[in-house]
């Protein structure tokens, strides 16, 4: 008897990768107030449709892939564990405008998500770590950021931001499985 999610019906498949029932809930928002200086933690934050977050200084060309980046708050104790450090890293060491909690951020490439009752972000890929990893978090710190990097999002919908905002995946069809699954 096949495995029952792998037998000859990939749409089992499918349909568990198109199943995001659970919400998560914004943690964090920082702003870039210039390039290479701190990240500012904010309250709120304004999204800016097909742009960036107000006052952050990435200007970003409409239709671009990287508009706001995003990390999931769970990453933060593992990356300080990986680094030897007793606690969780404050997000803004790791600049990404946003921190989501109870969402595993990796499952929605390519998905859809609303936060609080106004935004809506594309998830369009990994936002890998950078060298920059190495100068804010020492020796290791770009290894210990791999697979911890975070998300890019474009902003479809924009609108206000706010600390504890839902975050919600919207629903979509059964997506086909790309060949290799």
């Amino acid at each position: 008897m096949p495995f029952p999610f792998f037998g000859d019906d990939k749409s089992k498949i499918a349909q568990m990768l198109a199943t995001l029932p659970q919400t998560g809930r914004l943690e964090w928002i920082g702003l870039r107030p210039a390039r290479r200086e701190p990240l500012l933690a904010v309250p709120e934050a304004t999204a800016e449709t097909d742009r960036h977050l107000a006052g952050d200084h990435a200007r970003v060309k409409a239709g671009g892939k990287r508009q706001v980046t995003l990390l999931q708050h769970e990453h933060l104790t593992a990356v300080a564990g990986f680094l030897g450090l007793p606690e969780a890293l404050d997000p803004g060491r790791l600049r990404r405008n946003l921190v989501v909690s109870g969402l595993n951020l990796l499952a929605l490439k390519n998905r859809q998500v609303q936060v609080g009752d106004e935004v809506v972000l594309e998830i369009t890929g990994e936002c890998h770590p950078c060298s920059r990893m190495e100068e804010e978090l020492g020796p290791g710190g770009y290894n210990a950021m791999r697979g911890h990097g975070g998300l890019t999002a474009r902003i479809l919908r924009g609108g206000v931001l706010r600390l504890g905002d839902v975050v919600r995946v919207l629903p979509t069809a059964p997506a086909a499985l790309p060949a290799d699954a």
